[in-house]
């Protein structure tokens, strides 16, 4: 028993000293923090909040709009030598890649990623995912059928009921494309015939949440937290995650190569891929790229995502071509 007690009693000191150690390393960080993110305006707010409550030494200022301006914004500040940012924090990492492809990022090799999803971060750890929102099927909870798989949709019994976001308008919807097209079960092929079958491409996400929401369509390419938020305040909606997978954006953070305060970025990418900072994520409703702390209270127990290979780095090449193919198709 006297042993038993030694060995809790060392335990506990050794808790209490890295304990100490953390809170003082987090007190040597100091100064002002630069962060452009693409978050919605409540989530950028819990997360600076949640982020000085770990670093209150650290000041936060933030420019918070969409990826779209958030990155035109820094290409204009790029082209006048003077990028202000130390940190981003954004949507997908198609631009992420971009950025590194362009030499912008700074890599972090030291950075904590145990655990996180198989392909949620670069190899080369110039950017990481904070999370998994990943593209499946929504439903009007009225509509005759339910489908099971991706192949389902382009079936002729779904003609003229889906709706899906536009790849010119949504980065989630430009790297479902990216990542559709090169699968031998999908490919081109597959929205050929959904166009085929009348599908409509609208701008965004939300355009597609409401037109399934409201009955217009019966059947919707959608996020999934936007569709089981929708369902848990009394909409007629259900998301069935597809048998073939479902591909995901990870809204990275990642380090400027010119960023003025590296301490505080390193610390700042740090807080979002430690336990804290993926609950963080969690309670605000999204799958969190660490699965071992929970997952968010919408999530079905039970369900196992599969998700899609993405090579980013080809999305990236194929981008451009990519959404030409599509806008001819579609329409703009």
């Amino acid at each position: 028993m006297k042993s038993a007690s030694r060995r809790s009693f060392i335990a506990a000191a050794i808790v209490t000293v890295l304990v100490a150690a953390t809170t003082a390393a987090a007190q040597d960080v100091k100064g002002k923090l630069v962060l452009y993110t693409s978050q919605p305006e409540r989530d950028a707010a819990q997360t600076v909040a949640a982020f000085r409550k770990a670093y209150p030494n650290v000041d936060v200022e933030v420019f918070r709009s969409g990826t779209t301006e958030v990155m035109g914004k820094l290409a204009a500040e790029f082209a006048g030598g003077q990028p202000k940012p130390d940190v981003l924090l954004i949507a997908d990492a198609a631009s992420m890649e971009s950025l590194k492809n362009d030499g912008r990022l700074q890599p972090y090799r030291e950075a904590k990623v145990d655990g996180l999803a198989a392909g949620s971060f670069d190899t080369d750890r110039t950017y990481f995912g904070s999370k998994l929102i990943t593209t499946g099927i929504a439903v009007n909870t009225g509509a005759k059928s339910r489908p099971t798989s991706w192949a389902d949709l382009a079936k002729p019994e779904y003609k003229g009921q889906i709706a899906m976001p536009s790849p010119l308008y949504s980065g989630a919807a430009a790297i479902m494309l990216g990542t559709m097209t090169t699968r031998s079960d999908l490919g081109w092929k597959y929205f050929e015939q959904l166009k085929a079958d009348d599908a409509v491409a609208v701008r965004g996400n939300g355009a597609v949440l409401n037109a399934v929401a409201n009955g217009e369509k019966a059947y919707g390419v959608l996020v999934d937290f936007m569709a089981f938020n929708a369902k848990a305040k009394g909409s007629p909606i259900d998301f069935i995650f597809p048998a073939e997978g479902l591909p995901a954006v990870t809204e990275p953070v990642a380090i400027l190569k010119t960023a003025q305060n590296p301490a505080a970025a390193r610390a700042f990418v740090d807080f979002i891929l430690s336990d804290d900072g993926q609950k963080l994520a969690a309670s605000m409703g999204y799958i969190p790229a660490r699965a071992s702390v929970g997952m968010p209270s919408w999530y079905p127990a039970g369900t196992k995502i599969n998700l899609m290979p993405t090579d980013i780095a080809k999305v990236v090449q194929s981008n451009s071509a990519n959404l030409q193919r599509f806008a001819e198709m579609f329409g703009k």
